[in-house]
């Protein structure tokens, strides 16, 4: 891959989109190589750099089958059971506490 026209942050031509602009198109980059960088000065720091891909050559998101859906269920419910207590908590365990707010906080729940 040769050198990548630069452009500067929202002055980037019609036609490129980042990953996350091509995702909420319901598209991919499909292999493509990256057409053009967008650079954000900050201050006192490198710039912030994304990645464009050309419109065009972006392929349609693979639709979800059944076997990674059903797998994507069984990674989303294991995240929400406490492994201390071994119940579904009913939302997402915090990695900060790593067990479900009773677990966590005993005494908190006998005060109240």
């Amino acid at each position: 891959m040769g050198t990548v026209p630069v452009y500067r942050w929202r002055l980037a031509p019609d036609g490129l989109a980042t990953k996350r602009q091509l995702r909420a198109l319901g598209l991919r980059p499909g292999g493509q190589d990256v057409a053009a960088q967008v650079e954000r000065p900050r201050r006192r720091r490198e710039p912030l750099v994304a990645y464009l891909y050309s419109i065009e050559q972006a392929k349609p998101v693979r639709p979800m089958t059944p076997a990674k859906q059903a797998a994507l269920a069984k990674a989303n419910a294991a995240r929400r059971v406490c492994p201390e207590c071994r119940r579904d908590a009913g939302y997402v365990i915090p990695p900060t506490l790593g067990m479900c707010t009773p677990c966590a906080f005993p005494e908190e729940q006998r005060a109240a």
